[in-house]
C-alpha cells in the first residue's frame, strides 16, 4: 500500500463499482411498471438508511458542517433526482446489457471535470488507463446498437452519467467528511424531492414487493457503493476514482447475460478485455516526484504514520480519528495521488 499509494483507492473504486454494476440490471426488473420518480424516490431512501447506520462517531470522522449544504443540495439535485430518474426511464426503453454499458460515459465526464476543476494529474499512464476503459465501453455500445437498440432509452442513460459525472465532481470536496453523514444527508435530499413530486404528478404506487426490492437496491447499489465511491476519492482523487469506476458497466453487463440476456460474442469479449487492462493500469500506478507541501490547517481522518501527520496527542490514539489540526511547510519525496495533502500543480 505505502509504495502503491493508488491501490488502495483503486479497491474501493472496485468496490463501488461492483454494487453500482449489479444494481442496473437488477433495477431494471425490480423497476418494471413503475414510476420513474417513485423509483429514484425508494433507491435514494435505501441509501440514506445505509448511511445513518454507517456513520462514525464526531472523533472518527470530520462531521458535516453548515457551508457544506449548498454542495448537498446541488448533489442531491443532479445525482439522486434527475440522475436515477434518467437511469429508470432509460431502463424501461433499452435493454439491461446495453444501459449497463452505456454508463461507461460517466467515467468521461468525471475524469474530465476533476481535471479542469481540481487541477488532478493525469499522467500517461492515467491517460492510457481511461482510453482503455473508454475504447472498451465504446466497442460494446457499438455492438449492441448493431443489434437496434432503441436510441431514446440509450440517450436517456447518457444524461444520467453526465448528471452522475457532475455529482461525482462535486462530492470530491466532500470526501474527507464522515462518508455515512454525506449518504445520508444526499439520499434523505433526494428521497425527499423525488417522493414529493411523484405524488404531486400522480404516479401509481408501487407494489410492497417492488417497494421492498427497490429500496434494498438502493441501499446496496446506491448507498454502500456510495460510500466506498467517497473513501476511494479521499485515497485517490476523483479523476481515477470515477474512471476505475467505469468497471461498472462490465459487471452489470455480466449480470445482465447471467439473468438471460443472449447478446454475448466476441466485440463483447474485447470489450471487456480492454476495461479490465484499463482497470489494472490503475490500481499498479505509482508516481512520485519532489514537491513541497505548504502550511494548511484543516479536519478530517488521519493516522499518524502515513508521513503527513506528525503532530503529538497526549496520549497519542490508535488508528483512525478526526480533529482539527495544523501542517507545517514539509519538501519531501515520495510516491502520492492526488489526495486532500496533494493537489499540487505539475
Amino acid at each position: 500500500m505505502a509504495s502503491l499509494p493508488a491501490l488502495r483507492g483503486g479497491l474501493f473504486a472496485l468496490l463501488a463499482a461492483t454494487l453500482f454494476g449489479v444494481s442496473t440490471p437488477l433495477l431494471q426488473r425490480a423497476g418494471e411498471g413503475v414510476g420513474a420518480l417513485s423509483t429514484a424516490a425508494l433507491l435514494y431512501a435505501g441509501a440514506a438508511a445505509i448511511g445513518a447506520l454507517s456513520r462514525r462517531p464526531a472523533h472518527r470522522e470530520a462531521r458535516l458542517v453548515r457551508a457544506d449544504m449548498r454542495r448537498l443540495l446541488a448533489m442531491a439535485f443532479f445525482g439522486a433526482a434527475i440522475g436515477p430518474v434518467a437511469l429508470a426511464w432509460g431502463l424501461q426503453r433499452t435493454s439491461g446489457t446495453s444501459a449497463s454499458l452505456m454508463l461507461t460515459l460517466e467515467a468521461l465526464f468525471t475524469a474530465v471535470l476533476a481535471w479542469r476543476l481540481y487541477h488532478e494529474t493525469m499522467e500517461r499512464r492515467v491517460w492510457a488507463a481511461m482510453t482503455l476503459l473508454l475504447a472498451g465501453g465504446i466497442v460494446l455500445i457499438l455492438d449492441q446498437q448493431r443489434g437496434g437498440m432503441q436510441l431514446w432509452g440509450l440517450l436517456a442513460v447518457a444524461v444520467a452519467t453526465a448528471d452522475w459525472g457532475v455529482d461525482n465532481t462535486l462530492s470530491r470536496a466532500l470526501a474527507d467528511r464522515d462518508p455515512g453523514q454525506v449518504v445520508m444527508a444526499k439520499g434523505a435530499l433526494g428521497a425527499a424531492a423525488t417522493a414529493l413530486l411523484a405524488l404531486a404528478l400522480g404516479e401509481t404506487l408501487p407494489s410492497p414487493a417492488a417497494a421492498v426490492s427497490l429500496f434494498a437496491i438502493g441501499a446496496t447499489g446506491y448507498g454502500l457503493s456510495l460510500r466506498f465511491y467517497l473513501l476511494a476519492q479521499r485515497a485517490f482523487g476523483a479523476g481515477r476514482t470515477g474512471s476505475v469506476f467505469a468497471f461498472a458497466p462490465f459487471i452489470g453487463a455480466a449480470l445482465a447475460l447471467a439473468l438471460g440476456d443472449r447478446s454475448a460474442n466476441g466485440w463483447m469479449a474485447l470489450g471487456s478485455a480492454l476495461m479490465l487492462a484499463g482497470v489494472l493500469l490503475h490500481l499498479a500506478e505509482s508516481h512520485g516526484h519532489e514537491h513541497e507541501h505548504v502550511a494548511l490547517e484543516h479536519e478530517h481522518a488521519h493516522r499518524h504514520d502515513d508521513g503527513h501527520h506528525g503532530h503529538r496527542h497526549e496520549p497519542m490514539p490508535e488508528g483512525a480519528h478526526s480533529h482539527r489540526h495544523l501542517h507545517e511547510p514539509l519538501h519531501h519525496t515520495h510516491a502520492h495521488v492526488p489526495d486532500v495533502h496533494h493537489g499540487h500543480r505539475h
